[in-house]
């Protein structure tokens, strides 16, 4: 029950595209302390929480973040990345997907990607939006984007940190090297489908 230093960077991004996330339908997945999506919320976006079906503490401390932000609206579910549970489909489309610190562990990458795939199949134009920590230059999603057929783009953090070079009077991420990018459908996939 931790805020990790991409959290706040994913935060600032929605902050930055609040204008265009009004009203559009968000998923937190790994939502832990939530701020991403908290953020979201704030700004008028149709925002479902979720986290492992198998951590109810993880899910409970998103419901106690939705309630300390007045944020009676959000919905809170079991999402275990990699599979398809009655929640996920009851879900419908997504137009965006949040994703703070989610490729932390190589095991769970493909797992990541294949949850992403399964939303990007249910509406073309989702946008997975992705911090994360460089820990390594060895570790690459690189040749799962392939095999699951996306595209990514980085965003450089200077685009929207001009904004607000902290976010709360927060000095996260700190020392560390925070990454932000944007996955979507690869071009050819979307248009053979």
């Amino acid at each position: 029950m931790y805020v990790w230093p991409c959290a706040p960077v994913l935060a600032q991004y929605v902050w930055h595209k609040r204008e265009w996330i009004q009203g559009k339908k968000v998923l937190e997945i790994g939502a832990g302390t939530s701020l991403p999506g908290v953020m979201a919320a704030k700004c008028g976006a149709l925002v479902t929480l979720s986290d492992d079906c198998q951590q109810p503490r993880s899910l409970e401390n998103c419901r106690q973040s939705c309630r300390a932000n007045g944020l009676a609206a959000c919905e809170v579910i079991g999402l275990t990345w990699g599979r398809v549970s009655p929640a996920v489909v009851t879900l419908g489309k997504v137009d965006v997907i949040l994703a703070s610190d989610c490729f932390y562990d190589t095991k769970d990458f493909e797992d990541v990607l294949f949850t992403f795939r399964y939303f990007i199949d249910k509406n073309q134009d989702t946008k997975c939006w992705v911090s994360y920590q460089e820990r390594s230059s060895d570790r690459s999603i690189e040749p799962l984007l392939k095999k699951w057929h996306l595209s990514c783009s980085h965003i450089p953090l200077c685009l929207f940190s001009a904004d607000s070079p902290t976010l709360g009077n927060s000095s996260l991420p700190g020392n560390h090297t925070i990454r932000m990018m944007e996955i979507t459908a690869e071009a050819s996939a979307t248009n053979s489908t």
